[in-house]
């Protein structure tokens, strides 16, 4: 067609001279040419390798001496990050034997004393450590019994229950909810099985409420020392001669 349009137009006096030949197709260019890589191209051909894309005025790349259009050389041949697997397109750094983005890499390592340490080993050697999970801290955290905790990990150390308007109550360095406080401390009543804050009865080798020591027979209120223990309950001196004499 080219070669019909040449002579057509020599025909009518018009005279025509080749600006060259093609490097895809290897015809005469007449009218516009790109010229790169050393040869000559009609614009149309001027396309990518990969994408078969015109280049036409675009940045480019070539290798093998094949044309690529900037992102497919990138995505095809540029080193990838580890740490996001994209393409680096400017600076790289090389480190563990493995390319990253420098910025990407600053996420990933950890400088202290001019030693380089992994995300994981830095926290693990110097941030500090939950009291609960000892495991490190590196978000949010609550300071309490001079130690930090992750907010999840500040609970009753019994029954891991959060506590209600951060209220707790400290046994051993631990936190406790009221009643495995006064679990630990052997201050429940033996009775109703809740805390003891105020007069206490301790007899069998309990404590109990003034108002839950009981005859177990009767359930009348009994005093320290005039009561009667049978297997390991109480009994008024009624009630006890009435069952085991």
């Amino acid at each position: 067609m080219l070669g019909s349009l040449q002579s057509d137009l020599n025909k009518l006096g018009v005279q025509t001279v080749a600006k060259g030949v093609c490097g895809a197709c290897s015809k005469p260019i007449v009218g516009q040419v790109v010229t790169a890589m050393g040869r000559t191209w009609h614009p149309e051909h001027f396309v990518c390798t990969h994408c078969q894309e015109e280049i036409g005025s675009r940045n480019f790349f070539e290798r093998d001496g094949q044309p690529y259009c900037e992102k497919d050389y990138h995505n095809l041949f540029s080193p990838r990050c580890y740490y996001c697997n994209g393409p680096i397109l400017d600076k790289v750094v090389t480190a563990l034997d493995r390319t990253w983005h420098p910025e990407t890499l600053l996420l990933c390592f950890h400088e202290k004393d001019g030693k380089a340490y992994c995300r994981k080993d830095y926290f693990d050697m110097f941030a500090p450590k939950c009291g609960g999970c000892a495991r490190a801290i590196l978000e949010n955290y609550i300071s309490a019994l001079n130690s930090l905790w992750h907010p999840e990990c500040f609970v009753c150390r019994e029954c891991f229950t959060p506590f209600v308007n951060g209220s707790f109550f400290e046994h051993d360095g631990q936190p406790y909810c009221e009643v495995h406080y006064h679990e630990r401390r052997g201050s429940l009543c033996s009775g109703c099985q809740k805390p003891i804050t105020g007069r206490c009865i301790t007899a069998m080798a309990k404590k109990f409420h003034p108002e839950h020591f009981v005859c177990a027979f009767c359930l009348k209120q009994l005093n320290k020392g005039t009561f009667k223990e049978q297997n390991d309950k109480p009994y008024c001196q009624g009630c006890f001669v009435k069952l085991f004499s």
